[in-house]
């Protein structure tokens, strides 16, 4: 076996380590595959064993200078230095060469949040029609996003849970969720959302197909797709006027942002959305000195104004 097939085995084995022993979602999978066939092919004829600090520095210059962000050059290198780590483990090489390097730093972008008026006309179902639509695909519709915004759950999330939640939900008030590696965390459910999943599963019995465990099922009576719901939502959005395009993770910022600016509780955010470092959740502050920011501009007698003719 040559070097080129030796690496692309090496890598095909992590892949499979990561999918069996660490359970990593499909998602995950897919972002780790498309990194490792980068190394692949930058390592090319050479083995592993043979690439150093320096060959992998200038890979990741060289990527950086055709346009890839300091993030993704960040999740690159962690996925090459996991790789390598595990190699190491195993005895296949003795050195990581990603050990020490760091990606270039790009400006921190704030997340997409809507305005808590955006949110509510966006989830409450003003201005659906449902003599054009499917009602119950409408109630689950309302009922998914409804979700998303009362609970700041993640797409994989809300498409992963099962009818057994609504047990739960109506004892507590809240549902439990498997988050990113499995991690399961419980949530709280606003009254509204609890009412249009009450609204979701009263319809839900004309469209599950005989045992399906899915909360939320498609037309055809089976879960139903992520990429599917994130169409529903871009549909929603046009239907209640918005003229930017709304995604799943743009109402989970809004569900932390307008939760953050209610309550000023950082840590309790945290949790809610799930975030194991609170370093991940501390961007939300940033969209409240935002907002804070604007409501000086209009209100402050000494505020920056444009000057004014007189």
């Amino acid at each position: 076996m040559n070097a080129k097939d030796a690496n692309a085995k090496q890598a095909a084995d992590y892949l499979a380590w990561l999918s069996g022993q660490r359970r990593q979602s499909a998602h995950t999978l897919a972002a780790y595959a498309r990194d490792l066939a980068r190394l692949v092919a930058l390592a090319d004829e050479q083995p592993f064993a043979a690439l150093d600090v320096n060959s992998i520095r200038r890979q990741v210059a060289l990527l950086h200078g055709k346009g890839l962000s300091g993030r993704s050059l960040a999740r690159l290198l962690s996925a090459w230095r996991g790789f390598f780590r595990r190699l190491q483990q195993t005895g296949q090489i003795t050195r990581n060469p990603c050990l020490n390097l760091r990606a270039p730093k790009s400006p921190r972008r704030l997340p997409d949040a809507l305005s808590v008026e955006e949110s509510i006309g966006l989830v409450s179902g003003a201005g659906v029609d449902d003599a054009q639509a499917d009602a119950a695909l409408t109630l689950r519709d309302l009922a998914m996003f409804e979700l998303f915004y009362s609970s700041g759950l993640r797409l994989s999330e809300l498409d992963g849970l099962n009818l057994d939640a609504l047990e739960t939900l109506r004892a507590s008030g809240e549902i439990r969720v498997a988050g990113k590696r499995n991690k399961t965390r419980i949530v709280p459910v606003g009254g509204k959302a609890q009412e249009a999943l009450d609204a979701w599963a009263a319809a839900r019995a004309s469209l599950a197909a005989p045992e399906e465990a899915a909360l939320f099922v498609s037309r055809r009576g089976r879960r139903i797709s992520m990429r599917m719901i994130q169409k529903r939502l871009e549909r929603r959005a046009r239907e209640a006027g918005f003229s930017v395009p709304v995604h799943p993770h743009m109402l989970r910022h809004s569900f932390a942002s307008h939760l953050l600016q209610s309550s000023g509780d950082l840590r309790a955010v945290q949790e809610m959305l799930g975030h194991s470092s609170i370093a991940s959740t501390q961007v939300y502050t940033h969209l409240d000195f935002q907002h804070l920011s604007k409501i000086y501009d209009q209100a402050h007698p000494r505020a920056r104004r444009k000057s004014a003719k007189t």
